[in-house]
């Protein structure tokens, strides 16, 4: 956004400071100028100005000039721009609003005998102005009527249109397009509309793409003396889905998809419509300003909000200015701004909000108001008061637990955006129809909060894929999303991605061993390793039959699981689907697990136990077990753990040593080496106390039909 330091001080003469004292003071309160160009003496500076999106009330002249207003406690006369007095008409000029969900405001005004001609050949102080800010801005000049609506986006950023009003049929309604329709825009293109568009039309045919771009067939020429003025307010996400189907981004649809000021319309009006009265002409008939209540309801009219001076103090804080921040100081920022209060007190407001900043909605924006404006660099080094102890949340031990376990196996954290695509979100919500969707999304792409951590993790992999990144293990702890737009249920969740090879070892390298391709069971081993950090009773995977309709669409049929703990569903594992690998352009097998970590985490954490180390030697002893046929090795281990935390504390470690079948005769069973350690924490084992602890071995193996061999 660039920025003319001669139209500022047009608007505030009284600036106390030069053009670089200026742009360093805007800078420090969030109005970022990036770069400073001199125009010549006379001429001031020209910024190349860092909006931030949140801020769209300050991409233009008048927005920019409201907060040097509020920083240097100058008074910013209100906008106005003086008419002629209107000549009566027969009847008010017919507008309708159809759409009501997309367009809150729709004003129009009839101007009659007009004269098209260059804004330069006007002699009307308004167009001078123009002209002379158009040269220095190196802004195209066309004629007076579209030069009219761009002074009116730079002074103030509402856009408006001008329509030759002999072309239109009757009224204007404001409604959807009807499928089929086409309509033939100002870049000479003909589109084929949707019943989604958001159009302009008359009581025969479309005339524009609301908040986009103007018609061909409406547009002004140098034969046109009737012209109907628009000025409107469009929904951001109505806007931003017609620009983006039909492949159009205008400077209408910028201002447009990032929130427009409702109130700015009838002032826009009167200035476009000043400037084309300039090279004759007259108005017909008042302005005709047709509002929805409901969007109103939201934008202008919407509810105070309680401000209270002492929870100013407690958040910002000491400043270095002995007085700090005073009621008088909250009043005058605020007001500066074009919020309005209502003592409620000496030490407390009901602050109603100005159309203009939609950005505000709670005490803690005004306060950050407060102390943006204040300056930031007036406020002591000094942290804030605090009082108590500080405590954990309640889930991160088990949190770090899993992100400790999955960066020892090797896996890197990542993270991704909490918003998706609402056809992402279709396809992997746990629960479908619970999907919630943003009021003003960024995009299509991102118009949802994701239900789900999977897609943000195929598009982690799928960038890391497509630049030749072939071995790719993540994961990602994070918050996921449910409910409808009254109620949002917040849900943590764990996804798991993994793509290529496992990591050879040193070995391996100087060997020149082949790497390993990493398979469902690298994933699924990963997963038992993350659960039996929690104390669980039955933790089993199963799947289900495909056609079944009960595993999730992003996974294989043939090489998916689910994870069952304690009965409950926790997850999903396997391989990606193989239609979804190809919409994301995947070659190469990729596997990606989810947990619903809610489900997991009332479950306990096993918690190390220690014990000191025993000073005294180990003894081990080894037996040659004949085992029948049908017993396991975990029946003889499950007898043994029991031994030895009932009866035999000094059995401190069992396992198998070799395991020998018999092929001519495998009914009479299998032969294990079985390898025990006993060692006491207190003395040195006799042999006598050893023969007996052979004997309580023994005795715990035969109990599931082990016997020693002869």
């Amino acid at each position: 956004m660039n920025i003319l330091t001669t139209w500022l001080r047009a608007l505030l003469p009284a600036i106390p400071a030069d053009d670089h004292q200026l742009a360093e003071a805007l800078t420090l309160r969030g109005i970022a100028v990036e770069g400073i160009h001199s125009l010549g003496e006379g001429n001031g500076h020209l910024y190349e100005m860092d909006i931030t999106t949140n801020r769209v009330d300050a991409m233009n002249h008048f927005g920019v000039a409201r907060e040097v207003a509020a920083i240097y406690g100058l008074n910013l006369p209100p906008g106005a721009a003086p008419l002629p007095e209107a000549q009566p008409a027969a009847l008010p000029f017919s507008i309708r609003i159809e759409a009501e969900d997309a367009c809150g405001r729709f004003t129009a005004r009839v101007l009659r005998g007009i004269t098209v001609q260059p804004i330069a050949n006007s002699t009307g102080p308004i167009s001078r102005l123009a002209t002379r800010f158009f040269t220095l801005l190196e802004q195209k000049q066309i004629s007076n009527a579209v030069d009219a609506s761009n002074f009116a986006w730079l002074a103030m950023g509402q856009p408006t249109h001008a329509f030759d009003l002999d072309k239109i049929q009757g009224g204007i309604v404001v409604r959807r397009a009807v499928k089929g329709e086409t309509l033939k825009t100002l870049d000479g293109v003909e589109r084929v509309l949707d019943p989604e568009d958001l159009i302009v039309a008359d009581h025969a045919k479309p005339l524009a793409l609301a908040g986009v771009m103007g018609g061909w067939d409406t547009m002004i020429t140098p034969e046109t003396r009737n012209v109907l003025v628009e000025a409107a307010w469009f929904d951001p996400v109505a806007v931003r889905r017609t620009a983006r189907r039909h492949g159009l981004h205008t400077d209408a649809s910028h201002r447009f998809e990032r929130g427009a000021d409702i109130s700015a319309a009838p002032l826009a009006s009167d200035i476009v419509s000043a400037i084309i009265l300039e090279s004759g002409g007259h108005i017909e008939g008042e302005l005709v300003d047709v509002t929805v209540a409901a969007i109103l309801e939201k934008t202008a009219h919407r509810s105070a909000v309680a401000l209270a001076l002492n929870e100013v103090h407690r958040l910002l804080g000491t400043t270095l200015d002995p007085e700090g921040i005073s009621a008088s100081t909250v009043e005058t920022v605020l007001k500066a701004l074009g919020c309005g209060l209502v003592s409620e007190g000496s030490e407390s407001w009901q602050v109603t909000l100005p159309s203009w900043r939609l950005d505000l909605a709670r005490e803690i924006d005004l306060i950050e108001e407060v102390a943006r404006v204040y300056g930031y660099n007036r406020f002591a080094n000094t942290l804030p008061a605090f009082s108590g102890a500080i405590r954990e949340l309640p889930n991160a031990a088990a949190d770090s637990a899993i992100r400790r376990t999955l960066l020892a196996a090797g896996w890197n954290e990542a993270i991704s955006s909490t918003f998706t695509s609402a056809t992402d979100a279709t396809l992997t919500a746990p629960q479908p129809g619970l999907v919630v969707p943003l009021g003003n999304p960024l995009s299509e792409e991102a118009g949802v909060m994701r239900p789900s951590l999977v897609p943000g993790m195929l598009n982690m992999i799928a960038a890391n894929l497509h630049r030749d990144t072939s071995d790719v293990r993540l994961f990602e702890l994070g918050t996921v999303f449910s409910g409808s737009t009254e109620k949002v249920d917040e849900r943590p969740a764990l996804a798991i991605g993994l793509s290529g090879n496992l990591p050879q070892t040193g070995v391996q390298i100087g060997l020149g061993a082949p790497s390993k391709r990493l398979d469902f069971y690298d994933l699924k081993g990963l997963v038992e390793q993350l659960l039996s950090r929690f104390k669980t009773k039955s933790v089993y995977f199963d799947n289900f039959a495909v056609g079944s309709g009960i595993t999730p669409e992003w996974l294989h049929p043939y090489r998916a699981a689910r994870v069952v703990v304690e009965g409950t569903t926790v997850g999903w594992l396997g391989q990606l689907h193989p239609r979804q690998a190809t919409s994301r352009k995947l070659k190469d097998p990729v596997l990606v697990a989810e947990l619903y970590l809610d489900r997991l985490y009332p479950l306990p954490l096993h918690k190390p136990a220690v014990r000191e180390l025993s000073r005294f030697q180990p003894v081990r002893r080894d037996f040659s077990l004949l085992v029948p046929t049908k017993t396991a090795w975990a029946e003889i281990d499950a007898s043994l753990a029991t031994l030895a935390r009932t009866a035999l504390p000094d059995l401190t470690h069992w396992q198998v040593r070799e395991v020998l079948g018999s092929q001519s005769a495998p009914e009479q069973g299998y032969s294990l080496l079985l390898s025990t350690t006993f060692q006491a924490p207190d003395r040195t084992l006799r042999d006598e106390e050893l023969q007996a602890y052979a004997q309580h071995v023994l005795a715990a193996v035969s109990n599931v039909g082990a016997r020693l061999r002869t």
